[in-house]
């Protein structure tokens, strides 16, 4: 069974073993696999994966790449370790990503479409960070100051209404692994020069 899971400025979707990313191009989606293995016949000569390419697992993150119009985008996720409130919500994520033009891209996908102008608190330890929501997604007014909590904490925690506007939903994701797999995907797609 294949599920797929959009999340905010990228989506995955897991079948069995394998993993694939999904990801906006402006406005439309396209999807490939990733992370699979080639299974070509040894003698057969292997052409490298045209879709996302995995960097690498930092304890609760995965980072990894693509391609969008021609240039690199490096990404680090993490799924809720808990979720409580809104029904049965599905691969709710937490996501970083670096494009050649902008850095530092926050991104928390609810798994839900949030009610209209609704407001999410989201809190590492006692430092609270700003974000908007839109559709099914939460996003960090300020990635920076948001990388820097990540950075020191030890969970993030998303409060926010449920899709009926009425009840709490809370969803809890650790920050094990997150330097490492924010180096990671910094390491692949460094600043363009002069920012």
């Amino acid at each position: 069974m294949t599920r797929i899971l959009q999340a905010g400025l990228g989506a995955v979707a897991l079948a069995g073993a394998t993993l694939a990313v999904t990801v906006p191009v402006t406005g439309m989606l396209m999807s490939s696999p990733a992370f699979a293995q080639n299974r070509a016949a040894p003698q057969q000569q292997q052409r490298p994966a045209a879709g996302p390419q995995r960097l690498g697992t930092f304890q609760s993150w995965t980072a990894a790449t693509y391609q969008e119009g021609g240039q690199k985008v490096c990404y680090a996720f993490a799924r809720a370790s808990k979720s409580e409130g809104g029904g049965n919500r599905q691969n709710v994520m937490l996501i970083v990503t670096h494009r050649h033009n902008s850095r530092d891209q926050i991104a928390l996908r609810a798994g839900y479409t949030y009610p209209r102008n609704a407001e999410v608190n989201v809190t590492i330890g006692t430092r609270e960070l700003d974000f908007y929501t839109s559709g099914t997604d939460a996003f960090a007014r300020d990635g920076g100051q948001a990388v820097a909590a990540f950075k020191a904490g030890r969970d993030v925690e998303a409060k926010g209404p449920a899709a009926t506007g009425r009840g709490q939903v809370t969803d809890t994701f650790s920050l094990a692994g997150f330097s490492a797999a924010y180096d990671a995907i910094s390491k692949e797609c460094p600043p363009a020069r002069g920012r």
